[in-house]
């Protein structure tokens, strides 16, 4: 597969663990992209639900020198006292026209990376972000919706919202794929469709 498409989840201690499977295994099973987990330092970490991950790679960026797509996946530590400094990795995808994601409080490290200063964007809400990250750059960017926000190359959303991070990512991705992206937001709707 020529074109295969190389994504980097990154995760951190207490991470998520709802916030990256729509994206993880649509991005493989519909698209055949592959997807390789990626933590600070290479070290192990257990998600929220006590379910332990053992990454592929550490977040180095020389490590992730084939990455098309990075995507940050929320966990609490990112809004904790020291969170890890991931910009470099960041700032490298996003240099080489690759997409930089953030999901739930992983939108913080897009925001200390400097990824919304010239890009729309939108978090866990806008006096959460601001209370979290005073004075980042991008602040008048953002938008105070309940689901996905792309920008260019940049994609973020709430931690409700994995279902249109999901959308929104690969769509980025994959611009080429709407017949595809489409069909999987009517697969998607249908849940909520049923069960109103």
């Amino acid at each position: 597969m020529p074109d295969r498409k190389t994504i980097g989840f990154l995760f951190i201690e207490g991470f998520a663990d709802w916030e990256y499977g729509l994206l993880a295994a649509s991005a493989v099973e519909w698209f055949g992209a592959r997807a390789v987990s990626v933590t600070p330092g290479g070290k192990p970490v257990t998600g929220i639900s006590g379910f332990r991950l053992t990454p592929d790679r550490s977040a180095s960026v020389d490590e992730n020198t084939d990455l098309d797509a990075v995507a940050v996946i929320g966990s609490d530590q990112w809004a904790g006292k020291a969170p890890p400094d991931i910009s470099e990795l960041l700032a490298a995808v996003a240099r080489r026209g690759g997409v930089v994601g953030g999901i739930c409080a992983g939108t913080l490290a897009l925001a200390r990376a400097g990824m919304f200063e010239n890009a729309r964007h939108t978090s866990n809400g806008r006096d959460w972000i601001k209370h979290h990250e005073t004075g980042y750059a991008g602040e008048g960017n953002y938008q105070d919706v309940p689901y996905a926000v792309a920008d260019g190359r940049i994609v973020s959303a709430p931690g409700s919202a994995h279902g249109t991070f999901a959308l929104a990512f690969l769509q980025t991705l994959y611009p080429e794929k709407g017949g595809d992206l489409a069909q999987m937001r009517t697969l998607f709707a249908k849940e909520y469709a049923e069960a109103s």
